[in-house]
């Protein structure tokens, strides 16, 4: 769970090493169940990813407000995650017996850190939207104390994790799980939400394998331009480094830097300290391993495009030309 930032958080880039891409087929063959749709690429991934569309389609999101509700009612476990203002639990729902993630907020911690109005756009949004790759909001309430929203339980636990233990994913790997953030970041754009957090701890694998995007503390719900400056260094966009104001673009390329990570094991713009991560962002220079290969270092090029008016995903194709991109084909 994130803290809630107005600026750009400071943080020291991790050291970035191959440990060998088998070793994360191996992780996910002994945590996921039979069928992981990883197995038959490039063929299988489409119809899981159709079958799981189709499933949502016209299904209303789940969120309803319980204000009736209180901690007697669960079974607290785990501690799933922290941050500044509370903790991640997984929860047991005592009536039914299933699982579920609760974030615990401190009423004190969020109104002293002024995370109110964050805090009230990230619920509005998540109880407004329902997709298979977006975790889902099931209900929300409080106490004199606390804050409550139970949210989806995802088993896999993050990709950064699993990124981190392989040092890199083969294309096939990457190809499938970017196709389905490609899939969910059209959906947000078309509701007008801006996720501006896209990065391998905010991405869940699901006991499938499939990608759950969570943490909706930086999203908002923007028709044109918003100024805020929020996000993580390693993945903002130049427009916003610049104060230039921006929009959904800023998600196409910080797909762009997630696919490098993915397929590098590292970001393209890393250093020591945040400043200089803007500087190497705002140069703009993309150094790729000799493994990428040809399509790939395409599509990268023209999603890490300095001028968001020619990056893909954000000229007048929309997302539609991301999906088309040669690279997705296999």
């Amino acid at each position: 769970m994130e803290k809630y930032k107005e600026g750009p958080a400071t943080i020291k880039t991790p050291t970035y090493h191959g440990q060998g891409r088998s070793q994360l087929k191996r992780s996910l063959d002994n945590s996921f169940a039979p069928g992981h749709p990883l197995a038959n690429l490039p063929t299988l991934f489409q119809k899981q990813q159709q079958a799981r569309l189709q499933y949502y389609h016209h299904r209303p999101p789940v969120y309803v407000d319980k204000p009736s509700f209180g901690l007697r009612d669960f079974e607290l476990q785990d501690t799933l995650g922290t941050g500044t203002f509370g903790r991640v639990f997984l929860t047991k729902f005592k009536p039914s017996s299933k699982y579920y993630a609760m974030k615990v907020l401190k009423k004190s911690e969020v109104v002293r850190l002024k995370q109110v109005e964050h805090l009230l756009s990230e619920k509005e949004i998540l109880a407004s939207i329902r997709f298979p790759f977006v975790v889902d909001l099931f209900c929300t309430f409080q106490d004199d104390s606390n804050l409550y929203m139970l949210l989806e339980y995802v088993v896999g636990g993050e990709l950064f994790t699993h990124l981190r233990r392989a040092g890199r994913f083969t294309n096939d790997m990457t190809r499938f799980y970017a196709s389905e953030i490609v899939l969910a970041i059209e959906y947000l754009h078309s509701k007008d939400i801006i996720y501006r957090d896209l990065k391998p701890e905010n991405l869940l694998i699901d006991h499938q394998g499939h990608i759950k995007i969570t943490d909706f503390g930086f999203a908002k719900k923007v028709v044109d331009r918003t100024w805020t400056l929020c996000g993580t260094p390693e993945y903002l966009a130049p427009e916003i480094i610049q104060s230039k104001g921006h929009g959904k673009a800023v998600d196409w390329w910080a797909l762009g830097i997630l696919i490098f990570e993915m397929l590098a094991g590292y970001p393209p713009f890393f250093d020591d300290n945040s400043f200089g991560i803007y500087e190497k962002i705002l140069m703009g220079k993309v150094q790729f391993s000799a493994h990428f290969d040809a399509m790939a270092k395409d599509l990268l090029k023209r999603l890490l495009t300095s001028d968001r008016t020619r990056r893909l995903g954000n000229m007048m194709g929309g997302s539609e030309d991301v999906k088309r991109h040669k690279w997705f084909r296999g």
